[in-house]
């Protein structure tokens, strides 16, 4: 009875336009909320937040304020457990939240290609490593700036040659445009020379990370400048502090979403069936069984709402993937990505929701009393 079916959507087809355009602007808002508690999620786990480790100054908070010597490399290195450090420099146009936020990152650049989970999609480490202030830039960046090899970028106090264009296992590196270390620390206004913002710490694979990390606190505690040390993914997690828990309360906008769509469609279900009764109680009298009817609503707001669903998914998997949408704060940034979970988690609950939206209205008309149905003007 699919012909059947289809015919009861089309026969008011503003009224099911409307429900499923609301359906797909719900699930719409659904994914978007979803890719960020994914991006969250990749930020501050996996192997890369795991086994290595951020050395920062105690008690700061901005980049801008944690001023490490850079000569602090040297002592790390002789802890049991560390397999390389790599001194950055760290510079942002932002330290508060902010969806267009820059991230310039000065490192080795032989240490940024062997240690980092980057690939060049244009450009060549060689005119990376030779030009004192070139950069390779993240491709979201590049997207959002419009930005591509041979081109100048300037911003604040920072200017630089586009060298590269890089994408990453890891979405979050290609929020971050890297420069030479040297360059960020000689740059006229920041005053850095000898002195960087952090130390990332490469482990070995039987180190402990935690006592790695009160080993490194404990011998530096003699030093100009004390530290706080953590896992990546535990000082990504802390300096988004304020962004986890808005993301936190963003969950509950997902729920409302879903209710917003199993309220449209069971809405749109019970003002069809209400407008058909007469035709139900004509069909329990050629011999459809109230299961079978009950059938009948449950595929139709089933089907509303699949559609609608997948509208708003696929619309929001497109914008996630064009967009390149990211939100950071003092220095670091969690990048919206669509993904196969995303549309998958999408597209399920627009069919569990379809199914319960149309539960009472089906069950209505399977009971309809034959009689009173008929009756009916």
């Amino acid at each position: 009875m699919l012909a059947y079916i289809l015919k009861t959507i089309t026969r008011h087809r503003t009224r099911t336009l409307l429900t499923v355009t609301g359906a797909a602007v719900a699930m719409f808002v659904f994914c978007f909320v979803g890719s960020v508690q994914e991006g969250l999620h990749r930020l501050t786990t996996g192997a890369d937040a795991d086994r290595s480790l951020i050395v920062f100054q105690e008690n700061r908070f901005c980049p801008t304020s944690s001023r490490l010597p850079e000569d602090y490399s040297q002592k790390i290195r002789e802890i049991s457990g560390v397999k390389d450090v790599m001194p950055i420099q760290v510079w942002t146009n932002n330290c508060r939240a902010s969806l267009d936020i820059v991230v310039f990152n000065g490192a080795n650049p032989a240490q940024l290609q062997k240690t980092r989970p980057i690939q060049l999609t244009d450009g060549s480490w060689t005119a990376f490593s030779s030009r004192r202030d070139a950069a390779i830039v993240g491709r979201n960046v590049a997207q959002r700036r419009n930005l591509k090899v041979g081109d100048q970028f300037s911003i604040g106090d920072i200017s630089v040659h586009v060298s590269g264009v890089f994408s990453s296992a890891v979405p979050s590196e290609e929020n971050l445009i890297y420069t030479s270390l040297e360059f960020l620390q000689y740059t006229r206004g920041l005053d850095a020379a000898g002195l960087v913002t952090q130390h990332e710490v490469l482990l070995t694979a039987d180190a402990a990370p935690d006592v790695v990390a009160s080993e490194i606190d404990e011998a530096l505690r003699s030093g100009p400048v004390t530290t706080t040390t953590r896992r990546k993914g535990a000082f990504q997690a802390s300096t988004l502090s304020d962004l986890v828990d808005l993301i936190g309360f963003a969950h509950w906008l997902g729920y409302a979403c879903v209710g917003l769509v199993l309220s449209l469609v069971a809405t749109t279900t019970v003002m069809s069936v209400q407008d058909r009764l007469k035709e139900y109680a004509v069909l329990q009298t050629i011999g459809v069984r109230p299961m079978r009817t009950m059938r009948l609503v449950l595929a139709e707001s089933t089907i509303l709402c699949v559609i609608g669903g997948l509208v708003g998914t696929l619309l929001a998997t497109a914008a996630l993937a064009i967009g390149g949408f990211a939100i950071g704060a003092e220095g670091a940034t969690i990048a919206f990505r669509p993904s196969l979970s995303l549309v998958l988690s999408g597209t399920a609950v627009s069919l569990m929701v379809g199914i319960a939206a149309g539960i009472a209205p089906a069950i209505q008309a399977a009971t309809v009393p034959i009689v009173d149905a008929l009756q009916q003007t």
